[in-house]
């Protein structure tokens, strides 16, 4: 049995529900605003976010890192 990633706070946690978290924190125009990606700009939804993230490592990155700053927020 895998033992756990204690030191990934990200562990466990879908790329689908970091988006769902960040546009319920923000909405589209305040993560378009922190994270300058086109498909928060222009008609954006979940859909179309998840196929961009999955292909671009150093955006996916970013979405990571404003999802872990939401996080420490609350």
């Amino acid at each position: 049995m895998p033992e756990k990633q204690k030191n990934n706070p990200l562990h466990g946690i879908t790329l689908e529900a970091i988006l769902h978290h960040l546009v319920a924190h923000y909405g589209w125009e305040e993560m378009d605003r922190r994270v300058r990606i086109n498909c928060f700009h222009e008609n954006p939804s979940i859909s179309s976010s998840l196929k961009f993230l999955r292909k671009t490592e150093w955006a996916r990155k970013k979405v990571e890192a404003l999802y872990l700053e939401s996080v420490e927020e609350k």
